[in-house]
This record gives C-alpha cells, structure tokens and sequence, in this order.
C-alpha cells in the first residue's frame, strides 16, 4: 500500500547572487526543501505532498509547476489577489545572511478555515515545524494544530522539527509556548540541541529529550551538527549515533532539512531509528558539501 509524507509550511520564491551581479530564481522553505530531497529519495511506493498556500499570480503558478516536476504533489489553497514569500540571499566574505519579504505571503492563510488535512490516511505522516507555525496568526496556529490533533487520533504520524528562528516570533516566550504546543500533538521531535539548550536551557541532549517525552512525544531524534545524535524512544534504551566527519563544509543552509528527509525516508522504509538517523546524516553530509538549499545528489 502506498504511503504518503504531507509536509505543511510556506515554499518561498528564493533569489540567489549567481556572482556576475545577477541573481538567479528558485524555491525554498524549510519543510519544502525536506519534501523536495524525501521524494529524491523515496521509491513509488511513497508519495510525497506539500499543504500550503499560494497566490493566483505568476510566482505562484512558477512555484506549484515546480513541486510538480519535482515529483512532489501540490496540496496548495489558492487565496485571489495573494502571491508568495520572498527571500534574498546576500555573501560577504563567503557567509551568506538572508533578507525576507514573507508578511503578505499567502502562506499565512494556509489555516484558514481548515477541518481536516488532505489525502491521509492511518500509516501515513505529516510534518511541520516551528516556522510553520511560526508564520501563521494566533487563530491559524490554533486551527492547524487542532486539524493534527485530529489526524494523529485517527492514525497519522506527527513529525514536528521545532526550527527555533526567533525573529519570526514576537518574543522568545511566545516561541517557546508555541514549540511546546506543537510538540504536544507530535508523534516524533527532530529538535537541534544548540537551539534548545539557548532558548529551553537545557543541560544536556538527555534533557533536551525528557521536555519532548514530558510533551507526549513518542520519539525524540536530537540532532547536534557535528556531534553524536541522541535517539530517545519511549520504552527503549537510548542510543546514540555519531555523523561521518565532513571534510568541508560548503554551505549549510539545508543541512536540518536534508536530514530530516533521509531520517523520514529510512523510518518509512522499515529502518530501525539509528539506521534511519545514519541515512539523514549521510544525506545532510552531502547537501553541506554543495552550494544552496536544493542540491543534486550523488
């Protein structure tokens, strides 16, 4: 039976500097860079969505003909008179910083009126992230953590990557009341241990680990950039798993994202959690040896 992976959040319009003084036009966003590289990854017996909302204008059009061709299946509200998120990336010196342009996006009325999530079915998964929530008003966040609640009671998997980004909230109290909100209706937790310890204080990974187990979550994957991944499994011992080390590191813009995709796609294949977590390091290793979020693989 064929299983579905429906990623919810925001794809934005992305202009990168090609390095003659032009930029050149592409899409991103978090969860979508994790549906783009899961289909790279998956066979035919997963299908790979992405819940969203655009525009009626030409960007939007552009974005959605793009998940198309790349195998990923549009799930996208059209909202009259809207359009998408836009993103510049800027280099000095190697380091790239970002300037956004996403409060009329159209992203932000993903939730409006929403009663249930599209196509899936008991087995099947959906993953979000603190940014997706992050984006969408008070009334939004409400509605669309409700509709997962609903889900998970009927049999989907919960993913839930809290991707601090404190800049999109309005104070870190708020994000960190919301993450916690998310992770309550949340299956698996893929939280990044430097961002928790900053903004929850936590000590270590064990007890970054424990606040999602307190949450509800079932299983907590723990990603440390360089260093070992703790996997905390409810019932079972934890383990750890340390990355191959990466002899260059070119950009890590997608590193979370690509990880997330490779853990996802060995999690629905049957993997146990330390095969599945070795299968997103690999993938992540190769993504942050390339320039740019979307990269050909080997």
């Amino acid at each position: 039976m064929t299983q579905t992976v429906l990623a919810i959040g925001e794809c934005m319009v992305e202009m990168a500097p090609t390095g003659d003084g032009h930029y050149a036009m592409g899409f991103a966003g978090d969860t979508f860079n994790t549906a783009w590289y899961l289909r790279k990854l998956a066979g035919d017996d997963l299908t790979v969505s992405y819940f969203s909302a655009v525009g009626d204008d030409a960007a939007s059009a552009q974005m959605t003909a793009f998940m198309q061709d790349a195998g990923v299946t549009p799930e996208l509200r059209v909202i009259p008179g809207a359009s998408v998120g836009l993103y510049m990336i800027s280099l000095k010196d190697g380091e790239r910083s970002f300037s956004y342009w996403r409060s009329a996006s159209a992203a932000r009325q993903m939730a409006d009126g929403l009663s249930e999530l599209p196509n899936l079915k008991a087995g099947d998964v959906a993953f979000f992230s603190g940014i997706t929530l992050a984006i969408l008003p008070v009334e939004g966040r409400e509605t669309l953590l409700s509709v997962l609640a609903k889900a998970r009671a009927k049999g989907v998997r919960i993913v839930f990557d809290p991707n601090l980004r404190p800049r999109l909230w309005a104070s870190d109290q708020e994000m960190c009341d919301w993450i916690m909100r998310g992770a309550a209706v949340a299956d698996i937790a893929l939280p990044s241990f430097e961002d928790e310890a900053t903004y929850f204080n936590d000590a270590d990974k064990a007890a970054t680990a424990k606040r999602y187990a307190d949450a509800g979550v079932t299983l907590s994957i723990v990603k440390d950039g360089a260093d070992a991944v703790l996997i905390d499994a409810a019932g079972q011992p934890q383990e750890t798993v340390t990355p191959l080390k990466v002899t260059q590191v070119v950009d890590t813009t997608a590193a979370g994202d690509s990880f997330n995709a490779g853990f996802l796609s060995g999690l629905m294949s049957g993997q146990s959690n330390a095969d599945a977590v070795r299968a997103g390091c690999a993938l992540a290793a190769q993504v942050v040896g390339k320039r740019g979020a979307l990269v050909d693989l080997d």
